[in-house]
């Protein structure tokens, strides 16, 4: 059975949670409602309108843009309509490279293969690739979220687990930064929704 679903009052509903959240002053710009309604039609499952725009359903989410184009808040807000079997976690990159340095490789089991016994994965949104630097742990320097993207990779394929990714980067400095198997990778397991560069800072 195919809904119907009506984009401009969910836009609109989703405004008002926008605002309930991060205060009066939010509101989505006019020229950002077709990425918003690229991302409201993934995460409600609209099979229609996500096949008239062109995202494939089993893959997940890479929002990319400018700095305080909105993108945190766009993902944390997609709560809202996300379907339950469609649920995500937010984790910073920057968080997770700190954690590491705590931790150790445990840390990249734990948001990518978790315990080898486990046979519920999570689904993650890694916010803001590309802030967290190559980092060392006892001396060995570790790409912490090359090595993430990899194991999530290969879990993407073998028990359809999603990623949904938010960056500032461009694909080339994605590439200059984690090299073209990571690009690769991305390119394979995400969507690519993106602000234009030249898109204003909310803030």
């Amino acid at each position: 059975m195919n809904l119907q679903y009506n984009y401009p009052e969910i836009l609109a509903w989703l405004e008002q949670k926008g605002k309930q959240d991060y205060g009066d002053t939010f509101c989505f710009e006019e020229q950002d409602a077709p990425k918003i309604i690229k991302l409201i039609a993934y995460f409600l499952k609209d099979e229609v309108k996500t096949k008239e725009l062109g995202i494939d359903l089993t893959k997940g989410i890479l929002l990319t843009g400018p700095v305080g184009c909105g993108k945190t808040s766009l993902m944390t807000l997609m709560k809202y309509v996300t379907k339950p079997n469609n649920r995500f976690y937010m984790k910073t990159c920057r968080d997770i490279s700190f954690e590491f340095i705590k931790e150790g490789y445990e840390i990249i089991h734990r948001y990518s293969r978790g315990n080898y016994s486990q046979t519920d994965y999570k689904n993650y949104c890694f916010d803001d690739l590309g802030v967290e630097q190559n980092i060392k742990y006892y001396g060995n320097e570790c790409n912490v979220m090359a090595e993430i993207i990899l194991s999530r990779y290969d879990l993407f394929f073998a028990r359809k687990v999603i990623t949904h990714l938010t960056t500032n980067l461009s694909a080339s400095e994605i590439e200059s930064a984690y090299g073209n198997r990571i690009r690769s990778r991305l390119r394979g397991m995400l969507n690519l929704i993106s602000f234009d560069k030249n898109t204003a800072d909310k803030r």
